[in-house]
């Protein structure tokens, strides 16, 4: 044995076996260097981050000024964080079936894209899905149009779990229809003889996991609507009235809601500031508590895969007792805005809720605050502004007299043995006054919808005897 000359490749395997675990020790040294390296440079990024380039593309087909459509798509191209470095418009008669835009312009296009460096092209109006293939490959970048890019600011500006599962269905059902084949070369092939030949391709692999997808968040948006009608159904039993302040997209609707319930809710001026809805109680003067709802803003050609997506939420809309829409009194195009909202809110089923106008920004505009009445003399429309609180007041007085129409007063005279309906009557109703006479009876002054008498005269505690002359408004027997 002591003869035996060792192999040397022996010895090389076994100098490396010594020499790898060094080589590990050494690479376990480098790792907290490399990611304090990458943390740094990270942190660079978020210190300046880069703003996709951008072309804004706008065909009119009816006509119509430019201006308004390319400030609008502007500001929709800044809230999804890009730099607009240019802007291109053109008229049609009709849209050019292959891209949109017609040879001429994709050519003028093409070449802006080089001039300004731009990475993305955005088109103000809704593309198929052979349009956008095609520009993009005239192009040689990212083509958005009016949809993909609304649905960008949504997927950024989501936070709820319920807001994100929305978004994220409008999301996959956009992209079905816009999947390529680019990767039909990775088909599967079936094995045996005799069998061999294409399976499912990528494309179709896609679209099979998408659909999947889909059918998942659906059941689970199913329920989350469910939770929701439950919570209305527990609203209603102390029936406060909901309102629901509706609008065009950066009106102030946020601004309003944090002026009238003094909430933190995140206000901006930018499109689509806000997206998931927010509830507040606010006690009104003259009338009490409601229920204040912030919604998510409309827009002009809001994707239909929107309005579905975000049914469960815009039913708060539909069920409420009242709607404040909300307009930008400063926007030349307020009228234009206001169709367009009422034209969404028909979509839902909530253009015959009751609703009072406030003209918001009065502080932008060479008027004061104010209010104009209708042909029944209520209050119609209310001018304010939510920034300085002008107005304000005349907004709560609107409340009262929509919310309050169908309230009547009584007065109750409770015996001390009826504490428990004493204590339910100022959870559920509005309290006005209360005096105690001096054989210990509880005397309240209320303001009670039929809803409200009904409720009372079915409560256990309640006695006919209880009723009593009121000093203002019928006597109720």
């Amino acid at each position: 044995m002591a003869g035996v000359t060792p192999d040397p490749d022996a010895r090389d395997a076994a100098s490396a076996g010594h020499a790898q675990p060094a080589r590990r020790r050494a690479a376990r040294g480098c790792l907290p260097r490399v990611t304090d390296a990458l943390h740094e440079l990270g942190a660079r990024e978020l210190e300046t981050p880069l703003r996709e380039r951008v072309v804004l593309v706008h065909v009119d087909t009816h006509r119509r000024v430019l201006d308004g459509a390319f400030d609008e798509l502007e500001r929709l191209a800044e809230s999804a964080g890009a730099e607009v470095c240019a802007k291109v418009g053109a008229t049609r008669a009709a849209p050019h079936p292959a891209t949109f835009v017609g040879g001429g312009k994709v050519a003028e296009i093409a070449a802006l894209v080089v001039q300004r460096g731009a990475s993305v092209v955005i088109v103000n109006y809704p593309l198929t899905p052979i349009q956008q293939r095609n520009l993009e490959r005239e192009l040689a970048c990212r083509v958005l149009d009016r949809t993909g890019l609304i649905l960008d600011i949504f997927a950024q500006r989501a936070t709820s779990h319920e807001g994100k599962l929305q978004v994220e269905l409008a999301q996959l059902g956009y992209l079905s229809t816009r999947l390529v084949r680019g990767w039909t070369h990775l088909e599967r092939q079936k094995g045996g003889i005799g069998l061999r030949g294409p399976g499912e391709t990528q494309l179709e692999t896609d679209r099979r996991i998408i659909g999947v997808r889909i059918k998942t968040i659906t059941s689970r948006l199913q329920r989350v609507r469910a939770q929701r009608h439950l919570r209305r159904r527990a609203r209603r039993r102390v029936p406060i009235p909901t309102v629901s302040l509706v609008g065009y997209t950066n009106a102030g609707k946020s601004s309003l809601f944090n002026r009238l319930s003094a909430a933190q809710v995140y206000a901006a001026d930018q499109l689509f500031a806000t997206l998931d809805p927010t509830m507040r109680r606010v006690e009104v003067p003259e009338f009490g508590p409601i229920v204040l709802s912030d919604t998510v803003g409309f827009i002009r050609d809001l994707p239909h895969g929107l309005v579905s997506a975000f049914r469960s939420t815009l039913e708060e809309v539909s069920t409420a007792a009242l709607l404040i829409h909300v307009v930008d009194a400063a926007d030349a195009d307020r009228h234009e805005h206001m169709a367009q909202v009422r034209k969404v809110l028909s979509e839902i089923d909530a253009d015959d809720v009751p609703s009072v106008t406030v003209f918001n920004k009065v502080d932008r505009v060479d008027r004061g605050a104010g209010v104009e009445r209708d042909g029944a003399g209520r209050i119609a429309r209310v001018w304010l502004s939510a920034h300085t609180g002008e107005g304000i007041e005349l907004l709560s007085q609107a409340l009262a007299e929509h919310l309050g129409r169908d309230r009547v007063a009584v007065t109750l005279s409770l015996p001390p043995t009826a504490g428990r309906l004493r204590g339910h009557l100022y959870r559920r109703c509005e309290v006005v006054r209360e005096s105690v006479t001096d054989d210990g009876n509880c005397v309240l002054e209320l303001k009670l919808t039929a809803a409200d008498v009904g409720w009372l005269e079915a409560h256990e505690e309640f006695r006919p005897a209880f009723w009593c002359p009121t000093p203002a408004g019928p006597t109720l027997q």
